[in-house]
């Protein structure tokens, strides 16, 4: 799926380079193999001169073969963007709902500019490390635990990225199910029942993808960016079909659920007989218990770091600069479609959106066609997209328990299935989707962004003393990463153990 390290590099310079080139031998090893390479490197500025040379020019050990990049600059900005849109998505709007407006700006603006600023420490000690594979740079930089935290936290990631993929499938597909066999009475049907439809949908379609070795046929781009698009846009239309009050809305539906006709057409005659209040106004701060939520689920948002690496190793006219380039036109195109996305929803249901939107509109629109068929397609996306992210907490488990073993089928099976049967308890017994959007924003995601791409850059960026002003920075990057993690956790912590599970279903 990925290449294991990337060990040289074929870098082309920026327009404001210092010309700098050498003609050497480089001796690079892995444990069971050599291999010396020649080839011609002109370093793009003064900041990459340790790219590939020491400062006493002695040799460094490289872990894999060169491999010139091939991925145009627009299809790498594509690439970069769909690693970062995902499923949290669906949690931004009941964010804006527990925050309000300017603070979710302001909220999102600073997530945004730090995880940016976290790729920029990244590239960079990639460039001084030699290494383009995330796990490896923990290892040059504090050795096996580095390499334990950064696996860890990857894992971490992906399980709950994996989560919140079948709490949608949860949520969803029983709503699919009785919108299609049009069933009023869900009670004691189990193929109406979300835990037994994730387990039917694990067993019969994610589980045979995931026992695969190869999982190329399904490629990178999965297209749940495309279709979290287009969900993107039926939010924006669906705000002008939702009436105010929603509690209106709510007391017409249950009476005309039966039909596809939408309610909002018999909302005017009532919505006279219903006052006005601050449930339809909207906020610009708010703080509640549920406000807690907000960093976790934007810092869930944004995570993209383990791609980050892979995708600059297949730039074409690679060079950090620009990487740079291609990370900020992503960022910020995903800055303005979560602002957007969170803005419309906020503003179609207030303070009644729930921590999945998406399920917000079947409670209001009932089984309304256009959205019937937006839930066809996020729910094909995203199991579909489950056993890519299976591959990679496989490949780290393996290497990490049997990485001097030969394959074995027992073995591969054995560690899908277990990941696969611990993410569907999560998924069962875990209350909502926002205690796994808060959980993995205040854990994993704040060390992929905040702790880690800091700690490897203090570490493995030699030329730069301590007291210069880059170490300075990162060194308040790190140390504001430890506070957000250790206070969003305690903060949610505080919140399940004071308040009944809520927000949810």
């Amino acid at each position: 799926m990925k290449k294991a390290e990337m060990g040289r590099f074929s870098i082309s310079p920026d327009e404001d380079s210092s010309s700098y080139s050498s003609n050497s031998d480089f001796n690079y090893s892995y444990p069971t193999k050599q291999a010396a390479l020649k080839s011609h490197y002109a370093d793009v500025d003064p900041e990459n001169q340790n790219f590939l040379l020491e400062s006493n020019l002695g040799k460094k050990k490289y872990e894999t073969e060169f491999h010139p990049g091939t991925t145009s600059f627009g299809m790498s900005v594509f690439n970069l963007s769909n690693a970062i849109v995902g499923s949290g998505i669906l949690g931004l709007s009941y964010a804006m709902a527990n925050t309000g407006i300017a603070l979710f700006i302001i909220l999102l603006t600073f997530v945004s500019i730090f995880s940016l600023y976290s790729v920029h420490l990244l590239l960079k000690t990639a460039n001084e490390g030699g290494s383009l594979l995330y796990e490896q740079l923990g290892y040059k930089a504090f050795g096996l635990v580095g390499k334990l935290a950064a696996s860890g936290s990857i894992t971490m990631q992906n399980i709950g990225a994996m989560s919140s993929y079948l709490f949608i499938v949860k949520y969803e597909l029983p709503l699919v199910i009785q919108a299609l066999t049009n069933i009023e009475d869900k009670t004691g049907l189990w193929y109406l029942n979300g835990n037994y439809l994730v387990l039917l949908v694990s067993l019969v379609v994610i589980l045979p993808l995931s026992l695969f070795r190869n999982l190329g046929y399904l490629g990178y781009t999965s297209g749940l960016s495309l279709l979290c698009m287009v969900f993107f846009l039926i939010v924006i239309c669906k705000k002008f079909q939702v009436p105010c009050p929603v509690e209106a809305a709510l007391i017409i539906n249950e009476t005309i659920n039966t039909t596809l006709t939408q309610p909002t057409a018999l909302v005017p005659a009532l919505s006279h007989n219903v006052t006005e209040n601050d449930s339809c106004r909207p906020h610009y701060f708010i703080f509640n218990s549920q406000t807690v939520y907000a960093v976790p689920i934007l810092i869930f948002s944004f995570v993209c770091h383990p791609a980050v690496l892979p995708i600059y190793e297949e730039l074409k006219d690679r060079s950090r600069r620009r990487m740079m380039n291609v990370s900020k036109i992503s960022f910020f195109a995903m800055f303005l479609m979560y602002l957007l996305a969170a803005l419309f929803g906020y503003l179609t249901f207030y303070e009644h959106v729930e921590s999945e939107l998406l399920h917000t509109y079947s409670s209001i629109l009932g089984t309304d066609i256009l959205l019937l068929i937006v839930r066809l397609a996020v729910l094909m996306a995203v199991t579909l997209t489950v056993p890519v992210v299976i591959f990679p907490i496989r490949s780290s488990v393996t290497h990490l328990l049997c990485a001097s073993k030969d394959f074995s089928w027992w073995r591969h099976s054995l560690i899908t299935v277990s990941i696969l049967a611990f993410t569907n308890l999560l998924v069962i017994f875990v209350p909502t989707i926002r205690d796994i959007f808060g959980f993995i924003g205040a854990s994993a995601a704040s060390m992929l962004i905040f702790i880690l791409p800091s700690a490897f850059y203090i570490k493995l960026v030699k030329k730069e003393p301590m007291k210069s002003v880059q170490k300075i920075g990162a060194l308040f990057f790190l140390l504001s990463g430890v506070l957000v993690m250790t206070g969003s956790m305690a903060l949610i912590v505080l919140d399940w153990v004071h308040n009944a599970p809520g927000g949810g279903h």
